[in-house]
Order: C-alpha cells, then sequence, then structure tokens
C-alpha cells in the first residue's frame, strides 16, 4: 500500500528502533535490567528503542505531541496530532529470550486514532494500517479478520493479570465462561500483536482490561481496518483511554462479547 508521509515516517522509525531491539534480543543475557514492580520490567534495550523512536518522530514532525511509555507525555504546539509509542511491548518476553514483542506507534488526530503501526521485528512482520484505507502486512498483503462462524471453532487471545493485578479475578471468570464455547485461548503477552493477529485472522477475536493507550492505540486501528468490530467491555468506556477492550469478527462478535460481559466487573 502506498501510505501518507506520516506512515512512512513510522514505518521507517519502528524498523530503525526493531533493529536496535533486535540487536539487543540476540545478547538478552547481557541486558541490564530494572524492575518498575512485580512483573514489569524496563531494559536498556527498552530505553534505547524509545529514544530512536522520539528523535525520529519529533524529529521529523516537532510540533506534534507524545505519549511515550517509558517517556511520559510531552504537549506539542499542534494540540490536535499526538504521537503514542510502545517501545517494547512484551518486554517479559523480550527478556525471557521469546521472540514475542514488538514495537508499536499510533498517530493520534484531534482524539481519534488515523495511523497504526506495530512491527514484529524479530519476525520480521510489519502491520500497519491508516483509516479508510485498510490494514496491511509488509508491503502488499492485504489484512482480513476470519470468517468463522462457529464459536467452537474459535480461538481467542488474552492477557491474563499477574502478581495479584486488579483484574485477576474478572479474567478468570471470563476464561471459565469461554473456554469451553470455543477452540482455545493464546496468552501470549503482547497486547499490540494480539490485535494485529486478529487483523490477520489469527486469532478470532481478543479482550483484555486494564490496558494503557501505548497498548493498545495502534493494534485497534489495525484491527478496525481489517475488519474486526472493536468496542470497549462496557458501555461509555474510551477504547483508547480506559484499556478496556472487545475486538473480534462480525459473524462471532455479539456471542464472544455476551461471555465476556456477562458478570464482568470492569
Amino acid at each position: 500500500m502506498q501510505g501518507s508521509a506520516n506512515l512512512n515516517i513510522m514505518i521507517k522509525a519502528a524498523r530503525k528502533a526493531g533493529r536496535s531491539l533486535v540487536k539487543d534480543f540476540r545478547e538478552v543475557e547481557n541486558l541490564q535490567v530494572g524492575s518498575k514492580g512485580p512483573g514489569d520490567f524496563v531494559s536498556k534495550a527498552d530505553m534505547a528503542a524509545e529514544e530512536i523512536l522520539r528523535e525520529e518522530l519529533i524529529g521529523a514532525r516537532p510540533n506534534y505531541g507524545w505519549l511515550g511509555e517509558e517517556t511520559g507525555e510531552t504537549p506539542g504546539t499542534d494540540p490536535t496530532r499526538r504521537w503514542i509509542v510502545d517501545p517494547l511491548d512484551g518486554t517479559t518476553n523480550f527478556l525471557h529470550g521469546m521472540p514475542h514483542w514488538a514495537v508499536s506507534i499510533a498517530l493520534e488526530h484531534k482524539g481519534e486514532i488515523v495511523a497504526g503501526v506495530v512491527f514484529d521485528a524479530a519476525k520480521d512482520e510489519m502491520f500497519y494500517a491508516e483509516k479508510g484505507a485498510g490494514a496491511w502486512l509488509n508491503d502488499s498483503q492485504r489484512l482480513r479478520v476470519s470468517g468463522r462462524h462457529r464459536m467452537i471453532d474459535c480461538v481467542f487471545a488474552t492477557g491474563v493479570p499477574f502478581g495479584g493485578r486488579k483484574y485477576l479475578p474478572a479474567t478468570l471468570q471470563d476464561l471459565a465462561r469461554l473456554m469451553p464455547a470455543c477452540a482455545g485461548v493464546r496468552r501470549w503477552g503482547s497486547a499490540a500483536l494480539d490485535l494485529a493477529y486478529v487483523a490477520a485472522g489469527r486469532y478470532d477475536g481478543y479482550w483484555e482490561r486494564g490496558l494503557h493507550a501505548w497498548d493498545v492505540a495502534a493494534g485497534l486501528l489495525i484491527a478496525k481496518e481489517a475488519g474486526a468490530i472493536v468496542q470497549p467491555i462496557r458501555d461509555g468506556q474510551n477504547l483508547v483511554e480506559d484499556g478496556q477492550v472487545l475486538a473480534a469478527a462480525e459473524p462471532i462478535f455479539d456471542q464472544f462479547a455476551k461471555i465476556i460481559r456477562d458478570r464482568s466487573e470492569s
């Protein structure tokens, strides 16, 4: 797909940060790691990747605002546009030598996500989308959600809270209701890639609570542009700001959403 100038900037930045991460991933045992809390790690690789992204994105569009996982929020002189960035979604996988993590970049305009990139550098898969232009993988593969109609044939993804996190009881209840009705549930540790996989038809649906804007902003647009129905778990929630997400292919969305929303405590 021939993308806009902004999308091309995003893809270039993701590739540059991805190259840095791949280099560090090969030496993962030697990384200096600091803890931000139980099970929530930050590494030198993470910080270096965010610095690369900031240099590339703010360098190209110095008037845009910035929201990054590691460096927080910086308002721009253009109050209508903001980069939303996760330099390494799937940090725990990265630090354990598991090749399932991604660079996530979204562009927000007037409160709406208008472009998104999720780059799986370990597998060299670049997922991207612009509002109204569809979702794509690498140079030319158009993404479409799955066409499965029966829940029993579907595979879903989620994140299971760890260390006594707030939403663990609700998620365990979700699993108890969903697993007897489907072909399986996966917990692979990267919300950005979970949403990209829904877009690619690899997963039939995804849900999770308690996410941050940088976890999902890009992936939500990619899934939506591939044909997924994307909604908050509860009415009145903001998908990006509240981080309570349901995404699935249209044929099974209502059945899936009913299972997750029943007795939902979010």
